[in-house]
């Protein structure tokens, strides 16, 4: 599934195809995705501007011209293509190089179409993805926690939540109620660069430990160095302009059970947590 990087990514993409462009027509191939289009959704968007496309946790939202607002999630194999009234079409985030991607194939299940006659093509082969219409707050985005690159995420904010937390800083982390759009990925990259052990009960980082600080500051320093990389391929994801995402070559515990520490030299390790993989260092990480 895109995480944070990824899904930025898509949605820096989409911006200049979508943002402040008249649609004419929306077509859902579908009842739905993960969950049912409202029967409204066409005429929410039909006549109207995506004002501004922005990034919400692993969310794309755009604000809809005259009021409303447009909510995207990729799923896990959800990607854009942008096809122009002329020309090659363009892939934006994609994650399985599969038959369809132009508005024709059997997973294009979403199609905007522009008033120049270009067309923004959402493509879904298993249907994870999210596409709704809403008003005020969606109930998908009311108790997502705080964006880990904006600066209401510090040390103090951290050492609050961890309070009296039992549960491991890994999982903790993950918790999209603490921060929004931590991933699986760019967690065990950012607790190995701190030395933190994924199984180290999050109550024990208190307020005025400068691990804390440090752990603020890896987070913010590998999703900017993800985002400039265009992400991380995992499964044929590829960025605006269709090369794939590169971290993925920096990545020094994610995947890589089994291979030598990058400081240590000792065999990283890899344990379920949650039902997902971590990868981390025994030696290096507390």
């Amino acid at each position: 599934m895109p995480e944070l990087p990824e899904v930025e990514t898509v949605m820096r993409g989409l911006k200049p195809a979508l943002e402040g462009r008249l649609i004419a027509k929306v077509e859902t191939r579908r009842a739905g995705l993960r969950f049912p289009f409202p029967k409204d959704f066409a005429a929410r968007l039909e006549g109207k501007r995506i004002s501004q496309l922005s990034r919400r946790a692993k969310y794309i939202v755009g604000a809809i011209e005259g009021g409303g607002n447009l909510l995207i999630h990729l799923g896990m194999t959800g990607r854009f293509t942008i096809v122009p009234a002329s020309g090659s079409a363009r892939n934006l985030g994609e994650f399985y190089f599969e038959t369809g991607g132009e508005g024709t194939g059997i997973h294009d299940h979403v199609v905007f179409t522009l008033e120049d006659g270009s067309r923004v093509v959402y493509t879904d082969p298993r249907r994870f993805g999210v596409m709704d219409v809403f008003d005020g707050e969606h109930k998908l985005l009311k108790a997502i926690g705080v964006e880990p690159l904006g600066n209401e995420l510090h040390a103090g904010y951290l050492a609050a939540r961890f309070k009296g937390k039992a549960a491991p800083l890994k999982t903790v982390l993950l918790d999209q109620k603490i921060v929004a759009g931590l991933g699986n990925i760019y967690v065990c990259e950012a607790l190995f660069r701190t030395r933190l052990s994924p199984i180290r009960k999050a109550r024990t980082l208190k307020a005025g430990d400068l691990r804390l600080d440090a752990l603020v500051r890896n987070i913010r320093d590998i999703l900017g160095e993800a985002i400039a990389a265009g992400g991380s391929t995992l499964q044929d994801f590829a960025a605006t302009d269709g090369q794939s995402g590169s971290f993925q070559q920096r990545f020094a515990v994610y995947g890589r059970e089994g291979e030598p520490c990058l400081s240590c030299g000792a065999a990283l390790k890899r344990l379920l947590q949650a039902g997902r993989s971590t990868f981390y260092c025994k030696t290096c990480q507390r």
